[in-house]
């Protein structure tokens, strides 16, 4: 007996579809950028990234606390730009996930780790829109992975059962808690493994 049909897509943003949102690299790559001092920058942002991601900061508080808690010869929109201009897209896999859906009638529901106004500056300037039916991110939420929480509302958001779910994320323990309630998953390492992987679980697009 083969396994249950899948009707749903769960998908990881940051590392699947778009890069990351402010990830180690773009934050030295500001410092160096901004004459910031990288250490001290990266200690301040591992104390509040986690309370900005659960939607209980806003960009300009978390930014207060990391960069601007001193007088600095940029202003706050300056760098916000900078942080915003850093996000790119990955067409090929925004464009092969479209297909699923479209294909397999799939609902596709992002379940993500982002602050907000990332996350709403990088909806819109990719048309995530398009191909993802809800958004269950962290700061719309308040709860961030590895929290069972926010696996948990995606499934009640979507009205789908975890044996209905395949669940695409870049980070390997994010796909293990999500495994533990039941929802299958695929880690995305690149596109290639990832089209191998869903083919294995039924979902895939005529050559």
């Amino acid at each position: 007996m083969g396994s249950p049909l899948v009707t749903a897509l769960f998908v990881d943003i940051g590392g699947v579809l778009l890069t990351n949102g402010w990830d180690r690299p773009m934050r030295k790559r500001a410092a160096g950028t901004f004459g910031l001092d990288y250490a001290e920058m990266d200690e301040r942002h591992h104390l509040t990234f986690d309370t900005y991601e659960e939607g209980k900061l806003s960009l300009d508080e978390y930014l207060g606390r990391v960069v601007f808690y001193e007088p600095r010869p940029f202003t706050v929109e300056r760098f916000k730009n900078f942080m915003f201009e850093q996000s790119q897209a990955y067409p090929a896999t925004i464009g092969f996930l479209g297909g699923l859906k479209k294909l397999h009638q799939l609902k596709i529901v992002a379940v993500s780790n982002e602050g907000r106004e990332l996350t709403t500056f990088r909806t819109a300037k990719f048309h995530l829109g398009e191909i993802i039916d809800s958004f269950v991110v962290s700061c719309f939420v308040h709860c961030r992975k590895p929290d069972p929480d926010i696996y948990h509302i995606a499934l009640d958001i979507a009205q789908v059962s975890p044996a209905s779910v395949l669940y695409l994320e870049d980070r390997a323990m994010f796909v293990e808690v999500a495994r533990s309630l039941g929802i299958r998953g695929v880690q995305h390492t690149d596109l290639t493994k990832t089209r191998a992987g869903l083919a294995g679980e039924g979902l895939s697009l005529p050559v």
